[in-house]
């Protein structure tokens, strides 16, 4: 039996979709690793996303999350390193030959390397820890007790839909790796994933420092 009813697990399905569809540092990362060094590597990013939202998944259940929140001065760590982050994997795209590697037989980087990349994406993105503040909460009946119970089926849930929504993605990312032969075509992918990532980042400091 599950620990939440079915009906509420099918409106925090709808209501976490669109947070799913809409494109963000973690989807970024598992185009570019997935473009630079094939679908491996991508499903390998994709799957260090996933352990990620494990770990925010965690905190909530155990209620670090809200201290963050609620703390000024955590927060703005946890902003702070997020985004300094997100600008170091962004500049990348700007040094000599960037990100994307698509000559040769040799990878760009590793599974590794791109595993853990996006599960420090994950971690270190203050948005996502006000996700799970703001919306698992919301869902949580505290009458049927249970309530770490509850938050860590609805975190699954997120898991299974975020999984079923970015690995497909890295699989296609790669149909299109033909069309990086253009030089023009490259430099653009490299500089504009680049300029997203440098652009998030600015926008965390921005919000986090400066409103």
């Amino acid at each position: 039996m599950l620990p939440v009813d079915i009906s509420t697990l099918g409106a925090f399905l709808l209501a976490v979709t669109a947070l799913v569809l809409s494109p963000g540092p973690d989807t970024l990362i598992i185009l570019r690793y997935t473009l630079s060094s094939g679908p491996r590597v991508g499903l390998m990013a994709v799957a260090g996303v996933q352990t990620g939202l494990v770990v925010h998944t965690l905190l909530a259940v155990f209620g670090v999350s809200v201290l963050i929140a609620t703390s000024p001065l955590l927060y703005k760590m946890v902003a702070a390193a997020g985004a300094i982050y997100l600008a170091w994997i962004g500049v990348q795209g700007f040094r000599d030959g960037g990100m994307l590697n698509i000559s040769g037989d040799k990878p760009a980087v590793s599974g590794i390397k791109a595993y853990r990349d996006a599960i420090a994406c994950n971690v270190l993105n203050p948005k996502v820890v006000l996700m799970f503040i703001a919306l698992l909460p919301n869902f949580v009946d505290p009458e049927r007790g249970n309530i770490s119970g509850q938050m860590i089926t609805f975190g699954l849930s997120l898991i299974i839909l975020n999984s079923l929504w970015q690995a497909p993605l890295a699989l296609a990312a790669e149909a299109i790796r033909r069309w990086l032969l253009n030089p023009l075509t490259y430099k653009l992918v490299t500089r504009g994933t680049g300029v997203l990532l440098l652009a998030i980042a600015l926008m965390m400091i921005y919000e986090n420092f400066f409103v």
